[in-house]
């Protein structure tokens, strides 16, 4: 699959990472990662990020979060649209995922939103991903 879906590819790297409990995953950048990344340190699901620029299109290294019992925080992370089928709602129709405990995340006409703040500033978009 590779870079044709950068978000698939964060999602996975990260999954992988927590699952080999890792501290730290480092990524190629981009700035719909860097979106995708605000909303996950908001939301709780990561400690936090930061970029680094280097020669290329620059890193993105993720502090992963766990629990007491070195669990990963996340549980789920699943890619909903995708390049080759694209996956839209209206602001009315974004899914709440695990009543409200996950997040959805999409990308709107104001920018990656989390369903919250789309359904906030009324309004719709690609739905990219659900993390619970």
């Amino acid at each position: 699959m590779g870079m044709t879906d950068p978000i698939a590819d964060l999602l996975t790297r990260i999954r992988n990472a927590q699952h080999a409990k890792h501290e730290i995953v480092s990524i190629p950048a981009s700035n719909i990662k860097k979106a995708v990344l605000k909303i996950l340190e908001h939301e709780g699901f990561i400690k936090s990020w930061e970029f680094e620029a280097d020669d290329h299109q620059g890193k993105l290294h993720i502090i992963l979060k766990y629990d007491n019992d070195d669990a990963g925080i996340i549980l789920g992370l699943k890619r909903v649209s995708s390049p080759g089928c694209r996956t839209y709602v209206k602001a009315t129709e974004i899914p709440q995922v695990l009543g409200g405990l996950g997040v959805a995340i999409l990308s709107t006409s104001h920018g990656v939103l989390s369903d919250r703040d789309a359904r906030r500033q009324n309004v719709g978009g690609e739905l990219l991903a659900y993390v619970w």
